[in-house]
């Protein structure tokens, strides 16, 4: 089953002569479970399809699906609530609330939804990610690679449709990357998330089940495809 499907997807800037392709008729499937790299160097277009997928920025053309949901159909509010309860973020620069614990930076995402806690759950992701000792600490405490496991933690929380992770080791020594790349396949395989992960790293990339690489705002011929997938 396709979590995320995207439709000739183009995010332009500009006119005429001065036109800037960031996004040219992109189309991607990604299942259920799967943990996806998108792969691409500074200026190719990749950050802009992270913020599409997201639905941080709207598209000037092209649809993308979330769980069946056309996320361009909806208003700036409906989206927001969406994106809140859908999408789980991981970003490079982790993002804790500093003056929260822990704890309080995982569900904080619920409680500003008004949800409601699902304690069993949370328990799990807090001892899977080795931070049951951490709760209590304040971000500042954290090691970077302690934050970064929060954030992941975080984003698991609301149980989303879909993990965007973009540059998620970017701060982190590469021992460290190694431990939070194998974290986050684990925790696709063990909760069957659906993992999309930018990045400009081709060793990083390779703990993936799947590469897609984009170059110049379109997919490259080395992408890695699904079966039956088209390709551009």
């Amino acid at each position: 089953m396709s979590i995320l499907r995207i439709e000739n997807l183009k995010k332009y800037y500009g006119k005429g002569e001065h036109t800037v392709k960031a996004l040219d008729d992109v189309s991607i499937n990604v299942e259920k479970g799967e943990f996806v790299a998108i792969v691409g160097t500074s200026g190719s277009g990749k950050s802009t399809l992270l913020h599409m997928l997201g639905g941080l920025d709207r598209a000037t053309e092209g649809k993308v699906y979330v769980n069946g949901h056309d996320i361009f159909q909806m208003s700036d509010e409906k989206l927001t609530i969406f994106r809140r309860r859908s999408v789980g973020f991981v970003f490079q620069s982790y993002n804790l609330v500093p003056i929260l614990s822990v704890l309080a930076n995982i569900v904080l995402p619920i409680e500003l939804d008004g949800g409601q806690i699902d304690q069993e759950y949370l328990n799990l992701i807090i001892s899977s990610l080795g931070l049951q000792e951490k709760v209590g600490n304040l971000p500042s405490a954290l090691s970077g690679g302690q934050q970064q496991r929060v954030a992941i933690a975080r984003a698991l929380a609301t149980k989303p449709s879909i993990i965007l992770a973009d540059e998620p080791t970017g701060n982190l020594d590469s021992r460290t990357s190694q431990e939070v790349l194998i974290l986050l396949k684990q925790l696709s395989a063990k909760f069957d998330q659906t993992i999309v992960m930018i990045t400009h790293n081709e060793s990083i990339a390779q703990m993936a089940d799947r590469i897609i690489r984009i170059e110049d705002g379109r997919l490259a011929s080395g992408s890695t495809q699904a079966p039956g997938e088209s390709r551009l």
